[in-house]
């Protein structure tokens, strides 16, 4: 916790908002994504998707295949607990809402699905769009089909699987992702495996979302080294999001965005 303190007081020294961007392109991103406070239909049924999760009392056993939870001492889990500590934050929620609606990608893969929270914004983003979901745990997986299903959100494919299965089977380098969200294992190694095994997939408008940059000194380093790849022309410190482009027609340019 200390560690993410200092990291947050540093992301608020650096951080700036829309006025000190120059590039039209991350520009507009801020001004009409980033800070549209209009209110979104879509605000509603996530909300109540949550609002069903936070009401929900049952237990499940949680099988982690990433770097383990802070927070939770036990595999033993109440679905309410999970919603409200490990899932994306309402806030967050409608943003990532927001940069799906904003690019339209058309096809989304997710890693780590945990209860659905995420997957429902990528999938109510874009209702057209193909979203793949990855989960390694059986039972949270289960309990986000259920919710899916319940909200009439039908353009979700969940896979149970570990991520290092699934990137290792034939049809894997034959997909084209443009949009993709890593919130699965917040360990460095993984992250970059993760990202140099995705680099196949990638096209000029491929966008790319890391979760938890800040959560610890490896997930920085790890950052550090995605900013650097030369196939990387923009990134995004958003804090708790880091936001990868691979536009060639764009200059190398970081920016550290408060959102």
């Amino acid at each position: 916790m200390l560690f993410q303190i200092k990291a947050y007081l540093k992301f608020l020294w650096h951080s700036k908002n829309e006025h000190a961007v120059h590039s039209p392109f991350v520009f507009n991103l801020i001004t009409k994504c980033f800070y549209d406070k209009k209110v979104k239909k879509e605000y509603t049924i996530l909300e109540e998707y949550r609002n069903a999760l936070l009401k929900n009392k049952n237990t499940i056993e949680v099988t982690d295949f990433g770097a383990g939870s802070k927070v939770f001492k036990s595999n033993t889990r109440i679905i309410a607990q999970i919603a409200k500590t490990a899932g994306i934050s309402k806030k967050r929620a409608e943003l990532l809402y927001r940069i799906v609606h904003y690019f339209q990608p058309e096809n989304v893969l997710e890693l780590g699905t945990s209860l659905g929270l995420a997957t429902s914004a990528l999938a109510l983003g874009n209702k057209n769009a193909k979203i793949i979901t990855l989960e390694g745990c059986p039972n949270t997986a289960n309990q986000c089909q259920l919710q899916l299903q319940k909200f009439n959100i039908n353009n979700v494919t969940s896979v149970v699987t570990e991520f290092s299965t699934y990137f290792s089977t034939p049809n894997f380098p034959l997909l084209t992702f443009h949009f993709i969200y890593f919130d699965g294992n917040h360990s460095k190694k993984a992250t970059l495996d993760y990202f140099e095994l995705l680099l196949p997939t990638v096209t000029n408008d491929s966008v790319w979302i890391f979760d938890d940059i800040h959560w610890s000194a490896e997930m920085e380093e790890a950052w550090e080294i995605i900013k650097k790849h030369p196939k990387v022309s923009v990134t995004i410190d958003t804090f708790q999001w880091g936001l990868v482009f691979f536009r060639k027609e764009q200059p190398k340019e970081h920016f550290t965005i408060r959102t």
